[in-house]
């Protein structure tokens, strides 16, 4: 029976010994026909098994490769040898997937990390995507335990709609209809009421509209689900498809906003922190030795751990739009044109080497900016007093730049209809938006964050392909 099964961390962790158990993983080496280290996935370290020499068959030893899944039942002992407290000693031995070792792909060494991008299937075996892979359930887990104890509701918005959130247009269309031979209108256009919902679709870019609906009558909500950007952006930053977290609180102003964001960003953290240890341990050597392949300047000034600790235990820097701009414009960087988009004038939009600089530079912080030019920013944010700046924040962490979007949503009917019409975003597609503002307005505010962003912090990674089981980028769609 499988079930009986023990999962190596919890074998590891008991120390435990002179009790017959049956483990079940993976080969990461067989030694000098005695020694196999074994993995299921539970933890990076391997539990050893031990065969007494001359026990077993040639023909089953002959089997036991850098890959192959074993089950293995025996007695845990003490060990004598170093690096473990404990092994197993094993009484039998079953082959349940052989693993040709001469085209594994995957032997006892280290594999860079684009090699890995190229066999994204078999990177789960290795000791670094076991980690993050593991720190990214844990997240997962965290979010809704987070909101779960704040009362929120979790919401599952569309993945297929008609609205564009952001009103930015870079969308993957959605259709049912011939591609080869579509069906037109006279003029030649396609005509979308033969299509399977009558109208065009495309995936969904935000949760958010949705969410608010929802929290105008439920409170607090939450959406947690992919989002997808036609952006052709061939970054170390971005995906095609990507997983978002976007809160929507009602009776909440951007106050409120910006402290249930840095609370949450806190929780997610520290819960990482206590319970994945050894992987965020592991993840932080291996990031050390990453950086001593880069220049002194461009290295870390905390290490992965110190970092998150610090984070944790510190506030947040808030400021606004306008002090950041006069930061920027007074800094070393922009004054000897190191900057590579130059900051010459307010209302400009952050690039990632602005918003790094006063993270990493100047505050040496997570830092929240705050009233951003009303311009740059979407429509449905509220318009502050002084006609010039809307109510949003973004959070920006080290190493990565924005990982949470903001705002206070403009709940005034006349000011969001005004917006939107200055905007070019077509009212009558969104009259169920429009709704909300005329039965039962009230202030409300919400954000969002990318959880692969957030993985990116957390994990120490450098390229957010590395926190996605399988990444959707420009001209990839594998698996």
């Amino acid at each position: 029976m499988f079930n009986k099964r023990k999962r190596i961390k919890e074998v590891l962790g008991s120390e435990i010994t002179n009790h017959t158990i049956t483990v079940m993983g993976w080969v990461r080496t067989f030694r000098n026909n005695q020694f196999i280290a074994l993995n299921d996935g539970s933890t990076n370290a391997n539990l050893q098994i031990v065969l007494t020499l001359g026990q077993f068959d040639d023909a089953l030893l002959k089997r036991i490769t850098t890959g192959a899944a074993l089950k293995i039942s025996g007695e845990i002992v003490s060990s004598l040898g170093k690096g473990q407290k404990i092994e197993l000693k094993a009484d039998s031995v079953e082959v349940l997937g052989d693993s040709d070792a001469e085209k594994f792909p995957l032997q006892p060494k280290k594999h860079s990390l684009e090699f890995l991008r190229e066999i994204a299937h078999l990177r789960f075996r290795t000791n670094t995507f076991g980690s993050v892979f593991r720190i990214r359930h844990s997240l997962a887990f965290a979010i809704h335990q987070f909101f779960h104890d704040k009362g929120f509701v979790y919401l599952h918005s569309p993945i297929i709609t008609a609205s564009d959130a952001e009103g930015a247009g870079e969308m993957f269309h959605v259709t049912a209809m011939d591609l080869e031979n579509p069906e037109k209108n006279e003029d030649g256009t396609i005509n979308y009421k033969e299509d399977f919902f009558g109208k065009p679709t495309n995936l969904t870019v935000s949760g958010q509209l949705e969410a608010e609906l929802a929290a105008m009558s439920l409170g607090d909500v939450y959406t947690f689900g992919p989002t997808f950007r036609a952006e052709n952006s061939n970054t170390a930053r971005h995906l095609a498809e990507f997983w978002m977290i976007e809160p929507e609180m009602a009776f909440s102003d951007l106050e409120d906003d910006m402290n249930i964001a840095e609370e949450f960003i806190k929780y997610i953290i520290k819960y990482a922190l206590d319970h994945n240890r050894d992987d965020l341990d592991f993840l932080a050597a291996r990031l050390v030795e990453e950086e001593k392949q880069k220049p002194q300047q461009e290295r870390s000034e905390m290490g992965l751990i110190e970092k998150l600790e610090f984070v944790i235990n510190n506030d947040f820097e808030r400021l606004t739009y306008t002090e950041a701009i006069e930061i920027l414009k007074a800094s070393t960087l922009n004054k000897k044109k190191k900057f590579q988009y130059l900051i010459d004038q307010w209302g400009v939009d952050l690039q990632s080497e602005h918003e790094r600089y006063l993270v990493e530079k100047h505050f040496k912080k997570p830092v929240i900016l705050i009233n951003y030019p009303k311009e740059i920013k979407s429509f449905y944010m509220r318009q502050n007093d002084d006609g010039k700046t809307v109510a949003a924040m973004d959070i920006l962490a080290p190493g990565i730049g924005e990982i949470v979007g903001g705002s206070q949503r403009e709940e005034r009917l006349d000011v969001l209809e005004k917006r939107m019409k200055e905007m070019k975003i077509p009212a009558d597609e969104l009259y169920w938006y429009l709704d909300t503002r005329k039965f039962g307005t009230a202030p409300h505010a919400g954000f969002g964050l990318g959880f692969e962003r957030l993985i990116l912090f957390v994990t120490g990674m450098t390229n957010i392909r590395d926190v996605i089981p399988f990444p959707r980028f420009p001209k990839n769609a594998e698996f």
